[in-house]
């Protein structure tokens, strides 16, 4: 207490005179306390709270009702941690969230949002039964900004370049070719854990106002799985941002919505892949989601993404974690059969299990995002029909009828023409900025640094020509 009058000024004898006020004031209250509390009525009341305790331990198992307990990592007052986990096994619907930096007092400290919390949780629901796309509320300004800090330093090492295609074909810096109206299904690579996604959906949404909805592993809203995470709040973030779990259901809503939705066919197998498999694709053989936006009418943009291989060495992967000891519990832990995905697939897609990898970091280099030409999937004007195939074509003019790309796409057929017509320009886009990404000369962070210092720290680093 001396220390922190001294650092606000007072003299170390000023200091210790207004100690000793303080001190003083202290001890005159308490002898009040102790003429009203008396040595008899403090015993009465610790008898009575251990009476209620006991008699509400006892019944915490008959609570059936969702709760979310909130527990302060700097509670000088009470042991909040502990009481949270005692808590989450006793109750059966209970996930808990710590905040590590935060006191006695969580609810009254201003960096604290409750409705943020409880949103992150993916607890907040309009109706009975939760549902995550017509219960979702869109991030405020506050938490908007939050999701920027999360990845401030990746974005500030990777300094990722953004492109897109204009309706004539050309590529351009800026998202300038991306749609502007919904529904939309952006469709790409999965990079190695996920890294494209933050600077992707806050990139998008800052230079845009366009906000994507992702499609998740339902590993990320499951309470069991949530536990074996370091910290319980890991995925909140992202279930602010929009995520909802990956199922036909969800995506048909979202694109009735007439929502922007981020998909990645290969799921966690393409974003856990071994070694050696970076950028491949790893897709379905159905045609899944090509047949859905077709019945809605979306926009498919397919996109691609590098950069993964310029930050980091892949050190272990799932084939090197199986060979180490006891690792199997962990495995069994992570993929209990709720979590199974795409069990009606063949090969390599099939295998959809979560894992951790080893990664050693690297001088970071940098993310480059192209977004392809988009391809519309309703209309009948000239546009739509430069992506049908003209074996279809010639069909609809020999039976002198108009075939629509709606009634195309219900044809299992032509959804797989187009469905492998994606997938190629996907490919594309990958092969196409593995060859430019050669041309920049500030690939190096070293080099951007450089320029930036020389330009400022705000100033838009150049990169290759399209």
């Amino acid at each position: 207490m001396p220390s922190t009058f001294v650092g606000r000024g007072f003299s170390l004898e000023e200091a210790g005179q207004t100690l000793s006020e303080i001190t003083s004031n202290l001890l005159d209250s308490l002898m009040v306390l102790v003429d009203v509390l008396t040595k008899e009525s403090i015993v009465c009341k610790l008898k009575m709270l251990k009476t209620a305790s006991s008699f509400v331990n006892s019944r915490l198992h008959a609570v059936k009702a969702q709760t979310l307990v909130l527990a302060s990592g700097n509670d000088e007052l009470l042991p909040s941690s502990q009481e949270a986990e005692r808590l989450r096994g006793a109750l059966e619907k209970c996930r808990t969230r710590l905040f590590r930096d935060n006191g006695h007092k969580i609810l009254l400290e201003a960096d604290f949002e409750l409705a943020t919390t409880i949103k992150g949780a993916g607890y907040y629901r309009r109706t009975k039964k939760t549902d995550f796309v017509s219960d979702y509320l869109p991030p405020t300004p506050d938490e908007f900004q939050q999701a920027i800090n999360h990845d401030r330093i990746l974005k500030l090492v990777t300094d990722p370049v953004m492109l897109s295609t204009l309706p004539d074909g050309k590529i351009v810096r800026g998202l300038a070719g991306l749609p502007r109206e919904g529904p939309a299904v952006l469709v790409g690579y999965h990079m190695l854990l996920g890294f494209e996604l933050g600077p992707m959906v806050t990139g998008i949404l800052s230079s845009t106002g366009v906000h994507i909805r992702g499609l998740a592993h339902p590993f990320m809203f499951d309470k069991s799985t949530e536990q074996l995470m370091p910290d319980s709040a890991h995925f909140d973030l992202h279930r602010i941002m929009g995520a909802v779990p990956v199922t036909g259901a969800n995506f048909y809503k979202l694109l009735a919505d007439k929502e922007f939705v981020l998909l990645y066919p290969g799921g966690a197998r393409e974003a856990l892949h071994r070694k050696g498999e970076e950028y491949k694709l790893f897709w379905s053989e159905q045609p899944e989601f090509v047949r859905m936006a077709s019945r809605i009418g979306a926009t498919i943009i397919p996109f691609g993404v590098v950069g993964e291989d310029d930050i980091c060495h892949l050190l272990l992967d799932y084939n090197d974690l199986q060979k180490v000891p006891f690792y199997h519990m962990l495995d069994n832990a992570l993929n209990h059969n709720g979590l199974k995905l795409r069990t009606d697939s063949m090969g390599e897609v099939k295998d959809q299990r979560m894992h951790p990898l080893v990664l050693a970091p690297k001088v970071p280099g940098r993310f480059y995002f192209v977004f392809g030409k988009p391809i519309e999937t309703r209309g009948t004007d000239s546009k739509t029909f430069h992506y049908i195939p003209s074996i279809c074509i010639l069909k609809a003019f020999s039976q002198c009828q108009l075939l629509t790309w709606e009634k195309g796409l219900r044809d299992k057929e032509e959804a797989q023409r187009l469905y492998l017509q994606v997938k190629s320009e996907v490919e594309s886009c990958i092969s196409y900025l593995k060859e430019k990404r050669e041309e920049d000369p500030y690939r190096s962070m070293l080099s951007r640094l450089l320029y930036q210092a020389l330009h400022g720290p705000n100033a838009e680093i150049p990169t290759f020509e399209p």
